[in-house]
């Protein structure tokens, strides 16, 4: 089955309105929330995280870019890895004061905005007329000018649910967004004509420790989005030529010593089986005692199988490229 349709807002009568649904929410806002009003304002501030990425994968290159408003301070990162050479030709990242040096809007698509700013550094992701996106970078090593298309597009993931630890979490993503644009990167132009987009834009009132692992992938055919650890299995759907299905628990099965060694991604509802093929990452690792951060994004491809039921036919996947993630932060 398909999911049910996105409802109009997160919480109804102080409960978060849990569940998997395809389509968009204006807003994601939390002030009615009775598990956040049992807390202080100052603890609802610190606890209040919220972040949008933008994906762009094409023969030649990814790029990640991340805006992240953790309630007491802002960060952002922009990279660009060159899938000829296997490796990173820019890797940027800087904190800042949040409202002052960068913040993302409660509203994760209709008219929201994600910014960071300060010297020599400009990024935004911009909801425009049009039902389109517009991504603007420029910063040091790395400048992209593009635009994702919200139509025609197979529908987004609206995943709502409680966390442990914290009080609630929603996520809104996209599978495949058509793509048009360039990017620069020391010296080098890419056309982005053609590159296939994601979105993430979460918002969640989180637990001090959070970590999770994560895997997305997407092609207009076939995409998937899967997480194992501080949203359970809220966020872990399949899209398949245009329509959105739930998945099982996801399992993922690396070395955390050898990131880049061959993973295994599969679901315990044995719709989905993949092997993952690192070609490069982005990691950073961060403790400065009260604040700590471990990140590690490969990219690279999918191989394996999916299926919309666990009755069906297994549909092959090859070469599908996309991401994993390894993230544990104290924030």
């Amino acid at each position: 089955m398909t999911l049910p349709a996105a409802p109009s807002r997160v919480v109804t009568a102080g409960e978060a309105l849990s569940g998997r649904y395809r389509g968009r929410v204006a807003r994601i806002d939390w002030a009615e929330l009775q598990a956040a009003r049992q807390h202080s304002a100052l603890w609802r501030r610190l606890h209040h995280k919220r972040w949008q990425y933008v994906g762009i994968g094409s023969g030649d290159l990814f790029i990640g870019v991340a805006i992240v408003d953790v309630g007491w301070c802002c960060s952002s990162f922009a990279y660009l890895f060159d899938r000829r050479e296997r490796r990173l030709l820019t890797d940027w990242s800087r904190e800042g004061l949040p409202g002052r040096s960068g913040g993302v809007s409660d509203a994760p698509v209709d008219g929201g905005r994600a910014w960071f700013g300060g010297r020599r550094a400009a990024l935004s992701v911009q909801h425009e007329a049009g039902d389109r996106l517009t991504l603007s970078v420029d910063v040091p090593g790395l400048r992209v000018e593009a635009v994702l298309s919200l139509q025609p597009a197979a529908p987004l993931l609206l995943a709502v649910g409680p966390i442990d630890g914290g009080a609630a979490h929603a996520t809104q993503k996209s599978s495949a967004l058509t793509t048009s644009g360039w990017a620069e990167a020391r010296g080098r132009r890419f056309s982005l004509d053609g590159a296939v987009s994601s979105l993430d834009s979460s918002n969640g009132l989180l637990a001090r420790r959070t970590a999770w692992r994560w895997a997305s992938a997407h092609s207009p055919e076939v995409g998937f989005n899967l997480q194992q650890g501080y949203f359970g299995d809220y966020e872990n759907v399949l899209w398949l030529d245009g329509h959105l299905f739930a998945l099982g628990a996801a399992r993922f099965e690396f070395d955390p010593a050898q990131p880049l060694r061959p993973w295994r991604v599969h679901t315990d509802d044995e719709r989905l089986d993949l092997r993952f093929t690192p070609e490069g990452a982005r990691q950073a690792d961060l403790n400065l005692g009260l604040v700590a951060s471990y990140y590690i994004q490969p990219v690279g491809t999918f191989d394996g199988w999916v299926r919309a039921a666990r009755g069906d036919a297994k549909r092959p996947v090859q070469g599908l490229l996309g991401v994993t993630e390894d993230h544990r932060s104290k924030w």
